[in-house]
């Protein structure tokens, strides 16, 4: 058929050409909006500049064909033949091309926006500028493509491999990528924030300078990875490889990454602040300093002597431990549940509910912080719902103020830095707990129950596993007969001995305060 037959019978409002042989024609600028070429030879034809905006092209051949600028949208092209053909500024927007195969292609500044490549292979495609929106490119083969500088914003990757491939630029924002194949691509000072990589593969993948920001890097493979001047901030990086990873000045501030393996990483330079410091793998981990400033301006520096960062980046998670001289019962477990969840609305630091193991007579709370600076504070308030709050705040505050006369007195310890540090959060849980109380109403209901009267201890463990009792009620571990029948009043008098109970030493506290791993300048 030539192309004038074609022509013809298209104007005539023929649209099925199914199985045509037009190898080689000269169709540029044409208008075949809705045709049907499927299973037609279209290879080395010039389609340049025309429409064919939902045309039928599926198991096409258009290999080599000259498609710069053409109208495809909304067309089908499943399992449709394109490689090497110029698709350069195509219109490509929700066009089908499931399983399609377009190696080397070329596809600069086209729009393939909102388009379905599921299992499509662009193997050495050129992509530089695309826009490729909402595409759907799960299980698809882009490896050694070029996206440098496309969107490729709330796109499906999931599965896909991307190995060796060029996305140095891009914007990937919010984008699915869960177990993509990213081995050894260029993705420098592309934008991943939001994005979820949980699980990919990033092994030796460049991503200096790239936005990570509150990116799900979860369980993903990055061992060898360039990350140097990377922005992690508040990413997902639990149970992440990160072994030989080179993190030079990332920022990681709020990152989560409890479970990574640093084994033989760089982190010198890496912006840590409100990152956890602890359940991390660090054998032979490179780290000369550390930017602890909240804002990652360097005014914070916190520098490394030989197997100093070691003990920094500790193991130990500081905890706080309510032990309960009582046996739990469901009633207090309901009213406890309703006043921690209360107190965590004003307070973030208790933001995540405590362990609980209870036994036949004790029971035991376990709160975990980020820090060993916010062990006092938060103990102050956690205590909130027990008749003991009282006596255990006094001794917190009373050990601050020792801690405070230390320093002044011979600047024993790390810093008076860390001691406005303690004094300010102190100061501020101080005041959250005047908040707390005022809600009162879960409170008042703990406050009833025989279960918050009984005498409690509070341990606190900072990050050397150095342990302190801030609080020992004088009768917890005594022994009434038929406890649990005695009544209100009895509970009552019991606690208010709890004013006397005994302070820890000053060297005790000295110590404790020590083992803290605390930032300096």
């Amino acid at each position: 058929m030539t192309v004038e037959e074609l022509l013809e019978k298209y104007a005539a409002g023929v649209l099925d050409f199914s199985g045509v042989d037009l190898s080689e024609a000269n169709l540029s600028g044409a208008k075949l909006i809705g045709v049907n070429f499927s299973q037609a030879n279209l290879s080395v034809i010039n389609l340049s500049g025309a429409n064919l905006s939902e045309a039928n092209l599926s198991n096409v051949k258009l290999n080599v064909a000259r498609l710069s600028g053409v109208n495809l949208s909304s067309a089908i092209l499943n399992n449709a033949s394109l490689n090497v053909a110029n698709l350069i500024r195509a219109d490509l927007s929700r066009a089908q091309l499931r399983g399609a195969t377009l190696i080397r292609a070329e596809l600069i500044r086209a729009d393939v926006s909102r388009a379905d490549l599921f299992e499509a292979n662009l193997s050495s495609a050129d992509l530089r500028e695309a826009t490729l929106r909402q595409v759907n490119l799960r299980h698809a083969n882009l490896s050694e493509a070029i996206l440098r500088g496309s969107s490729l914003t709330g796109a499906n990757l999931e599965m896909a491999n991307l190995n060796a491939t060029d996305l140095s630029r891009a914007d990937i924002s919010g984008a699915n990528l869960r177990d993509a194949e990213l081995r050894q691509a260029n993705l420098s000072h592309a934008n991943l924030s939001g994005a979820d990589l949980s699980g990919a593969n990033l092994r030796w993948a460049d991503l200096s300078g790239a936005n990570l920001r509150w990116a799900d890097l979860s369980g993903a493979k990055l061992s060898g990875a360039n990350l140097i001047g990377a922005d992690l901030s508040n990413a997902n990086l639990t149970n992440t490889s990160l072994v030989h990873a080179d993190l030079t000045q990332a920022k990681l501030i709020r990152a989560e990454w409890v479970g990574a393996d640093l084994t033989g990483a760089i982190l010198t330079g890496a912006k840590l602040y409100g990152t956890s410091r602890f359940g991390l793998k660090t054998e032979g981990m490179n780290c000369e300093w550390v930017d602890l400033s909240p804002t990652g301006d360097r005014s914070i520096i916190q520098k490394f002597h030989s197997e100093d960062s070691r003990d920094f980046f500790n193991e130990t998670s500081p905890t706080i431990r309510i032990v309960v001289d009582a046996a739990l019962e469901h009633e207090a477990n309901f009213a406890l549940a309703g006043a921690y969840y209360q107190i965590a609305q004003e307070y973030k630091e208790l933001r995540q509910p405590p362990s609980m193991e209870s036994g036949r007579r004790r029971t035991v709370f376990t709160f975990r912080v980020d820090s060993d600076e916010a062990l006092l504070p938060t103990a102050y308030i956690a205590i909130l719902p027990f008749y003991d709050a009282v006596s255990n705040q006094k001794n917190i505050s009373s050990m601050v103020e020792m801690i405070k006369n230390e320093v002044i007195a011979n600047q024993d310890l790390k810093s008076p830095q860390m001691v406005k540090q303690l004094i300010m959060l102190l100061e501020q849980a101080m005041s959250k707990a005047t908040t707390i109380k005022q809600m009162k109403k879960n409170l008042e209901v703990a406050a009833k129950l025989n279960f918050c009267k009984a005498p409690t201890q509070t341990i606190l463990t900072n990050s050397s596993a150095h342990t302190l009792i801030v609080h020992d009620n004088p009768n917890f571990g005594k022994r009434f007969i038929n406890r649990s029948a005695l009544n209100a009043s009895v509970y009552d008098d019991i606690s208010n001995e709890a004013t006397n109970s005994t302070m820890p030493s000053l060297n005790m506290v000295v110590d404790f305060v020590k083992g803290f791993h605390y930032i300096s300048h």
